[in-house]
């Protein structure tokens, strides 16, 4: 340790902002620093290095967008978080667009309390002041209003529903002891090659199932 130091190593900040970016806890990062160099480091050093990181995480989440994406998901992931000392669900709204050049990039991340339209709203309307001015195709879940929230600031892009959210749906008409093999006659429809299959395949479904 060199006279007057004040702050740990760059190696040793590096290591804690790797085990921050893997998902560890501050206990457990405490846990392996010992482990790896017998240094005991308290909650507020590690605080110190990893909101380092809040600059650039602002800096990403308002970092200029492509004008054009001609695919857009939009989805909502819930996850449990610890606030305050006790676990809370929350939605983490996430948007992954379809560049122009063909290459899958995340737009954007927003924590909120639940999911909802209205909160939808506010998102797509950061996406627009960051410079998407068109989404060709929005693919979304059966969330009630979504379409319209994203018609109000959107309203030329066509919105499709996520096949997932599609094939749970069409299982709610289905007896679960007939779900396996329904599901198996409902694969050819949502993988076929082009429209024509699929209806052709749709037909041959609604005759067994219909």
């Amino acid at each position: 340790v060199k006279k007057n130091q004040t702050k740990l190593t760059d190696e040793i900040d590096r290591k804690i902002l790797s085990m921050f970016a893997l998902g560890m806890s501050y206990r457990d990062i405490r846990g392996h620093v010992e482990d790896m160099y017998g240094l005991e480091v308290s909650e507020a050093t590690i605080t110190g290095v990893t909101d380092r990181l809040i600059p650039e995480l602002q800096e990403w989440q308002q970092r200029p967008l492509d004008a054009l994406y001609p695919f857009v998901w939009l989805d909502a992931i819930h996850y449990k978080i610890k606030e305050n000392g006790r676990y809370i669900s929350k939605a983490v709204y996430t948007i992954l667009g379809l560049n122009v050049q063909g290459k899958k990039e995340l737009l954007g991340l927003y924590l909120s309390e639940s999911e909802g339209a209205n909160y939808w709203l506010s998102v797509l309307t950061d996406l627009h002041n960051r410079g998407v001015e068109d989404i060709l195709i929005a693919c979304v879940d059966g969330l009630t209003g979504f379409p319209e929230a994203i018609a109000s600031i959107y309203p030329e892009t066509e919105v499709q529903q996520c096949v997932i959210h599609q094939i749970r749906n069409s299982m709610k008409y289905v007896a679960s002891k007939h779900q396996k093999e329904f599901m198996a006659d409902l694969k050819p429809v949502y993988r076929a090659v082009s429209k024509e299959a699929a209806e052709a395949e749709l037909e041959r479904l609604e005759v067994k199932w219909g």
